[in-house]
């Protein structure tokens, strides 16, 4: 799926006639720009490597995980991943749970649990289903790779720190709100079909734009 030209003007569009609170942030940033890309595989294993980390860390510790392949490939597929250890995985500066998750992950690939080639027919809960059920993907993760991969349009990512803190300044709330919150004011302002846009604006309104 292309979010091309058209579908973010109309994205755009539909959410500034909906909510009077994006309205005028979406005239000041511009074009939501999100381009979502097939490299399913390589998104899912660059989340759990940055987990918690810094963009220059991240980039640091995945420059030296492809080091430890000589496959050939751009980027190591998951069955030359499970011929490593979990300790030399973690001589490229991963901890030993993200080396433990990204060889959960290879596994659920290689046995057939997790079909990236089947994913785009999936629902987002199904998609959410299959994913969580490998170590260190939660819904937070999902909800990310679904929105700046996938490029799926209809993703409230409720559970972010950021989305949470951007309503309650936003919107003027007294404190910050809680799932139903959040659920309850994508509804009033009438977000679907377009919840990850207006996600997206109110990051830029923060400049807290999630890390991946």
């Amino acid at each position: 799926m292309t979010v091309d030209n058209l579908i973010a003007q109309t994205a755009a569009e539909y959410l500034a006639a909906h909510d009077p609170v994006l309205a005028p942030v979406i005239s000041q940033v511009g074009p939501y720009t999100v381009r979502p890309h097939r490299q399913y595989y390589q998104e899912l294993v660059d989340s759990i490597i940055s987990q918690q980390l810094s963009i220059k860390a991240a980039a640091s510790i995945e420059k030296r995980f492809r080091a430890l392949f000589d496959s050939g490939e751009d980027f190591p597929p998951p069955e030359a991943i499970l011929t490593k250890s979990v300790e030399e995985l973690r001589t490229a500066g991963l901890s030993g749970a993200k080396a433990a998750y990204v060889r959960d992950l290879a596994q659920h690939v290689v046995d057939g649990k997790v079909k990236f080639d089947h994913l785009d027919a999936l629902t987002n809960d199904e998609i959410i289903k299959e994913l969580t059920a490998v170590k260190g993907i939660g819904e937070w993760t999902a909800h990310m790779f679904m929105m700046f991969c996938m490029g799926r349009l209809d993703i409230l990512a409720y559970g972010d720190l950021g989305i949470r803190n951007g309503i309650q300044r936003l919107y003027g709330l007294k404190k910050q709100p809680d799932v139903k919150t959040v659920q309850r004011i994508a509804k009033k302002y009438h977000w679907h079909p377009y919840e990850s846009v207006a996600c997206w604006y109110i990051w830029q309104a923060l400049d807290n734009k999630p890390v991946v």
